[in-house]
């Protein structure tokens, strides 16, 4: 298994679906079958991806709009992609990263109401043809997974203190995403303790990759 080609992995979801636990508990699956992993996560994951990182995420929900945000998320993209993301694939790595471009679809083309044909313009422009091998979706009622979020020691809450509505159609847009790519992405039942979430996810990757 250790010689297969690398494989990217991504993670999506709303605020408080647990992707971030989630993507730890693969990493580990992949390393108990002889797979070097590399665990990373958008925005950030590369030099100037982090400083942006801080950018979108903190600070007043109105700080940027659905254009000024879309530009920035592609920005750290770039770079993670340029100098995180590709290098580790050509090296034979099995890349796993808590969000990506589906994020952006749904969250500044839906949930800001930007639209997706206006964010795959810049999604053309910056990350042309590439996708991810492998989506997951976690997928939970809106104000359970916000009332999760709840108590988190951090200041990254710009996007949880948006209004309900725009967190909704953000839901709505990942569940479109994963219709209209079917064969890339994996709905999964969020709403689930921790370990039955990644039991459903191991044995998606063990029917696709022949893992044990």
């Amino acid at each position: 298994m250790s010689k297969m080609a690398g494989k990217f992995i991504t993670l999506e979801g709303g605020d408080g679906t647990g992707k971030s636990t989630q993507a730890r508990l693969l990493a580990d699956f992949l390393k108990q079958n002889n797979i070097k992993p590399l665990l990373t996560r958008e925005p950030g994951g590369a030099p100037g991806s982090d400083e942006v990182r801080e950018l979108i995420l903190t600070g007043d929900p109105d700080r940027w709009d659905a254009v000024g945000e879309t530009l920035l998320f592609y920005a750290s993209r770039r770079n993670h992609l340029r100098l995180t993301v590709w290098p580790a694939l050509e090296r034979g790595e099995w890349v796993i990263s808590d969000r990506f471009a589906d994020s952006t679809i749904a969250y500044q083309g839906y949930g800001n109401q930007l639209g997706v044909d206006q964010v795959m313009k810049v999604h053309e422009v910056t990350v042309g043809d590439f996708e991810p091998d492998l989506t997951f979706i976690l997928d939970i009622d809106v104000k359970a997974g916000l009332s999760r979020t709840q108590g988190r020691d951090h200041n990254e809450d710009r996007f949880e203190r948006m209004e309900i509505e725009f967190h909704e159609r953000m839901r709505e847009g990942f569940l479109d995403i994963a219709k209209q790519n079917p064969e890339r992405c994996v709905v999964i039942n969020a709403d689930q303790n921790i370990d039955k979430v990644q039991e459903d996810m191991r044995a998606i990757l063990k029917d696709r990759y022949g893992f044990s």
